[in-house]
């Protein structure tokens, strides 16, 4: 199903070519890490009001420099150019049919003011654009300044509490916002190759001319080398969001001051040997739609329904290394999506081949 949303199904065929570059520099004092990749995905048989060709790019900076053994200063950039979502951001839901921008910059100040005590304190900017007219009311700008308090409970446990401050402004429909959180949390390194974060606590919002809403606030990550030849990565988040607020209902267009979401996330690779390794995975996102009102159509400024949606994808895939250079790959990707409106009900089946070379 190419077009959820539209009434109708339709197999297609495409192609996604790419091209890549990285770059790693470490020095005593800093580390730099640049990445590239600009691609395209091209359909032979585009199906309803999708164009044929899409862009299918990604860009980041990671930037990590220390002025001495209590101070240092860490930014992180990433921007995309793409058709779809891409579950990992922790940011997109429902599948969308046009291009978008997403851009993250994230920089701050670490300083450490004993043995174990420190501080991070930063500012966080972040923003979407599509640049289709048929995806409306989805732009988005947010900045966000926030300070993490740091203790070193152990060599292997960092004790953290987090305040952050962020302003969100809408465009069309979806109202600007202000959120706020206060958070506790940890830090545990279990073995040199596991660690996890987890920060809890509660969050703070505020929507133009609308009630106030507060809501528990969880995020949670796991990065383990379990062994040398497999590994695991994942990720949990459950709050309020910005995004995706503006819904259009059958008897109108309403927007919802409360779109509580857990976003989960799971990815495993497994290396079977040099020259072969699967990798697979899971992304769950269920939501809840509440404090609705519409602001268009023949109900406008009366209460909107609430409503719920649950997304799963899943993927496998099989990499087979022909040489030091060449690498073919095969996957298989399920994505399901059960919501109260009919329309962005539907499932839809991938099956991608292709090949790559890295030098």
């Amino acid at each position: 199903n190419v077009n959820p949303g539209f009434g109708y199904e339709d197999d297609s065929m495409a192609i996604n070519p790419y091209v890549g570059v990285s770059f790693v520099n470490v020095t005593p004092q800093s580390t730099l890490d640049v990445y590239a990749r600009l691609g395209l995905v091209y359909y032979f048989d585009a199906p309803g009001e999708m164009d044929d060709m899409n862009s299918q790019s990604r860009a980041g900076i990671n930037y990590t420099h220390r002025f001495s053994e209590r101070l240092r200063f860490v930014s992180r950039n990433f921007i995309s150019y793409e058709l779809e979502p891409d579950y990992s951001y922790g940011y997109a839901s429902s599948r969308s049919t046009g291009e978008y921008f997403f851009w993250q910059s994230d920089n701050s100040i670490g300083f450490r003011w004993t043995e174990r005590v420190g501080t991070y304190t930063g500012l966080r900017l972040s923003g979407t654009d599509y640049t289709d007219s048929d995806v409306p009311d989805n732009d988005r700008f947010t900045w966000e300044l926030y300070n993490q308090f740091r203790y070193q409970l152990s060599p292997q446990t960092v004790l953290t509490a987090d305040y952050r401050y962020g302003q969100t402004t809408g465009n069309g429909y979806a109202s600007d916002s202000v959120n706020q959180y206060l958070l506790l949390g940890a830090e545990h390194r279990f073995s040199p190759n596991t660690i996890a974060i987890i920060r809890a606590g509660a969050q703070f919002r505020d929507v133009d001319d609308r009630d106030n809403e507060t809501s528990p606030f969880v995020e949670f990550t796991l990065n383990s080398q379990l062994t040398q030849a497999w590994s695991v990565r994942s990720f949990a988040r459950y709050g309020i969001e910005d995004y995706d607020t503006v819904q259009y209902l059958a008897d109108g267009i309403a927007e919802y001051a409360d779109r509580r979401t857990l976003r989960f996330g799971l990815a495993t690779e497994y290396v079977i040997s040099p020259m072969l390794s699967l990798n697979g995975g899971i992304d769950y996102i269920p939501t809840d739609f509440k404090s609705g009102e519409y602001v268009d159509g023949p109900n406008e400024g009366s209460s909107a329904p609430d409503g719920n949606e649950d997304i799963i994808n899943a993927y496998i895939g099989l990499s087979v290394r022909f040489n030091y250079i060449v690498t073919g790959m095969v996957s298989y990707n399920f994505t399901d999506s059960s919501s109260d409106d009919d329309r962005r009900d539907y499932n839809r089946n991938r099956i991608s081949v292709g090949v790559s070379a890295e030098f």
